[in-house]
């Protein structure tokens, strides 16, 4: 899922990770445990590894601070973290995995999770985790971390995408600054007048990662039936939403570097002001803030852009426990102390995302703007508004990345012409047919 800080590449690399950062020390009351019984002695603790991605050294004070009021509430496990570069996190974790060295607390997101699920190498969150503290975090959430019958992971922090938009290109479009399109098919008609009235392009579609099985599913497309054993995509739902994207292509109305760039390349353009409209997490507002404060004080924030579904997308960040833990109690109450509610609400309100427990979002950060709020501000109050309504979109899949990429290439020979809407979906069903079946 996106973040953070000494640098705009820096912060565009965290950023993609859906705002993965931490705040202040936390209150040395915020407990919470999976049981009364206690793993080592107070002379003799024992000692959990957990594995973050790059958060240090930005976030070393929040992490330390956890840790120490974890450890003050549990003098009998002590906990060693490690932070690990980004790019190389699932080759660590996989490497570790294979090697029985694995860590015993490691923050992925649920893809890279869903691949040690795979290999049944994580503990089942729901046979560990008391069912009164399970039923804080959103159920559609917790349920996301879910992979042949087992839940893997405890959520931890999410992103839901909103609508930024540059008012002043609205205005020079002729456009009314203060709303913005709230359907795909609306997103069209904008584009088209923002493209004839300023020659800019209204928005950068990214193509990379999830987003546009997510965009797909938005516009009401199945992609898989229920036990994810055969494509369902080829549809008249699933020719319209590949003939909206062609369409956009064939009439230059979004950038030809669409094939070949992502969402960091919306980024840029966004804060250039070379678009219009940025679909991303709130937390995106920060790199623009620092690189373009003009950009950011002409931005206004709505909803999601969806379709008739009315489907929001969120994108969860989780954490996990190896089954090679030697101390999987001490791990999960961890896990859950990292991720309660009360170190939730201190993490976001100095990153920008939003918390997967429920009652974290009565906190009135989340729902009133403070006084002379900024874009950022108001960004962060719609984005949670639309939270409760808002689910994982593509959950845990086996083979994703073979899934992924058919689906783009097969979307990109149809936008280049070199292959009919028709036969661009049919290649990409026969291939997510034979990589459902393995």
């Amino acid at each position: 899922m996106n973040t953070m800080f000494k640098n705009g590449k820096f912060l565009l690399t965290l950023m993609l990770m859906f705002a993965m950062l931490f705040t202040a020390a936390c209150n040395s009351s915020k407990s919470s445990s999976s049981g009364e019984q206690k793993e080592g002695t107070k002379e003799d603790p024992v000692e959990i590894e957990f594995w973050t991605m790059q958060l240090s050294p930005t976030f070393d004070d929040y992490l330390n601070g956890v840790i120490a009021d974890f450890e003050k509430e549990n003098p009998n496990v002590k906990v060693k973290w490690v932070d690990i570069p980004w790019g190389d996190m699932e080759t660590k974790i996989l490497s570790a995995v294979a090697s029985k060295t694995a860590p015993d607390v490691a923050n992925l997101n649920p893809q890279f999770a869903a691949k040690l699920a795979e290999l049944d190498a994580l503990v089942d969150m729901d046979e560990m985790v008391p069912e009164d503290v399970k039923s804080k975090y959103f159920e559609n959430i917790w349920s996301s971390n879910t992979f042949d019958g087992k839940t893997f992971g405890i959520p931890w922090y999410l992103s839901s995408q909103v609508t930024m938009y540059n008012s002043d290109i609205f205005k020079e479009a002729g456009l009314d600054p203060e709303k913005a399109p709230a359907t795909f098919e609306e997103l069209q008609e904008v584009a088209k007048t923002i493209k004839d009235k300023t020659g800019k392009y209204a928005f950068f579609p990214a193509l990379d990662g999830s987003h546009l099985l997510e965009t797909m599913v938005m516009m009401g497309v199945d992609l898989t039936n229920e036990d994810m054993s055969k494509a369902t995509f080829n549809t008249p739902e699933g020719k319209e939403a590949f003939n909206f994207f062609v369409d956009l292509y064939k009439n230059d109305l979004i950038p030809r570097e669409v094939l070949t760039e992502g969402h960091s390349k919306a980024v840029d353009l966004y804060q250039a002001g070379e678009i219009a409209i940025l679909p991303s997490g709130p937390q995106f507002l920060t790199i623009v803030e620092e690189n373009a404060p003009d950009i950011l004080k002409a931005t206004r924030t709505a909803p999601i852009i969806t379709g008739d579904t009315n489907k929001k997308n969120v994108a969860a960040m989780n954490v996990v426990v190896p089954k090679q833990s030697e101390h999987q109690k001490a791990a999960v109450d961890f896990s859950i102390f990292l991720t309660n509610a009360e170190n939730q609400v201190e993490f976001d309100k100095q990153t920008a995302i939003l918390p997967s427990i429920e009652t974290a979002l009565d906190d009135p950060y989340f729902s009133e703007e403070p006084k002379d709020a900024t874009p950022i501000d108001k960004a962060r109050i719609v984005s949670a508004g639309q939270l409760k309504d808002s689910e994982v979109l593509i959950p845990p899949m086996k083979n994703f990345e073979e899934l992924r990429t058919a689906m783009n290439e097969a979307l990109h020979a149809a936008m280049l012409g070199d292959m009919t809407v028709d036969e661009a979906l049919d290649q990409a069903e026969m291939k997510w047919n034979e990589t459902l079946s393995k």
